[in-house]
C-alpha cells in the first residue's frame, strides 16, 4: 500500500506543530531571570540580603551580590551561592550591614546559559535596621564608704561626759579635802587631847621642890659657918 504525498505533508505538518509545542514547553519550564527576586530586610539587628528563585524546574543557578557605588561595583558581599528553584521558592540569605537608600546588583547565572543581573537593582529601605542597646548594668563606680566614715569602736571602759565630770569633781572636793575651818578644829583638838599640861605641871612641881632644897640648903650652911 503506497503513502501518497499527500500523507507525507500531513505527517511532516504534525510532527513539526509537536516539536514546536515541545519546544514551547521546553521554554516554559526553563530557569528564566523573572523567576529571581531580591529583597533587603533585618535579622535583629543585622542586615541580610535574601534572593528568592521560584524557578519551577529547579534548574541549578548561581546567585552573586554587589554593592553599587556611582554605577560601579563597589564590593562584592560575602561569597556567591547556589539555589536550586521550587515552584513555591527557594531563598538564600547574604549577611550585609546595609546603610539606607543603598543599591545593590544581584548577578544570576544558571546551568542552562542564563547571565543576567535582576532588574531592577535592589534599592535598601530608607531606615536602617535598629541597633538593639544593652541593659544597663549596675555601676561599679559609687565610693566605697571611706574608714573615717565607720564608727569608733567602743571603749571597755566608758569615757564619762563633760556634765558627768563637772557635776561629780565638787562632791569629791566637798567629802575629801578638809576646809581651813575643819582644819583648825582638829588642830585644836589634838592639843586638848595631848599629855602637854600634865608635863607641864610636873615640871613645875619638880622646880617648885628644887628651888625649896636649895633653900633650905643655903639655910643650913648660913647656920653651920654662925658657929
Amino acid at each position: 500500500m503506497s503513502i501518497s504525498r499527500r500523507s507525507v505533508r500531513i505527517l511532516g505538518v504534525a510532527s513539526a506543530s509537536a516539536a514546536l509545542a515541545l519546544g514551547f514547553a521546553g521554554n516554559a519550564l526553563a530557569c528564566s531571570i523573572g523567576e529571581f527576586s531580591a529583597e533587603a530586610t533585618c535579622d535583629g539587628s543585622n542586615g541580610v540580603i535574601t534572593v528568592t528563585d521560584k524557578d519551577a524546574s529547579a534548574t541549578e543557578a548561581t546567585i552573586t551580590v554587589f554593592l553599587e557605588n556611582n554605577g560601579g561595583d563597589a564590593k562584592q558581599v560575602g561569597t556567591a551561592q547556589t539555589v536550586k528553584g521550587s515552584k513555591a521558592g527557594v531563598t538564600v540569605s547574604f549577611a550585609e550591614n546595609w546603610q539606607p537608600n543603598a543599591t545593590y546588583r544581584i548577578r544570576v547565572k544558571a546551568a542552562n546559559g542564563l547571565d543576567k543581573d535582576i532588574s531592577p537593582n535592589l534599592t535598601t529601605p530608607s531606615k536602617a535596621c535598629e541597633t538593639e542597646s544593652p541593659s544597663p548594668t549596675p555601676s561599679d563606680t559609687s565610693p566605697a564608704p571611706s574608714d573615717s566614715a565607720t564608727p569608733p569602736a567602743e571603749s571597755d571602759t566608758p569615757t564619762p561626759s563633760a556634765t558627768e565630770s563637772s557635776s561629780t569633781a565638787p562632791a569629791t572636793t566637798t567629802d575629801n579635802a578638809p576646809s581651813p575651818a575643819a582644819g583648825s578644829s582638829n588642830l585644836a583638838e589634838t592639843g586638848a587631847n595631848s599629855n602637854t599640861g600634865l608635863i607641864a605641871g610636873i615640871a613645875g612641881a619638880l622646880v617648885v621642890v628644887g628651888g625649896g632644897a636649895v633653900y633650905f640648903g643655903m639655910r643650913r650652911r648660913g647656920a653651920t659657918n654662925g658657929r
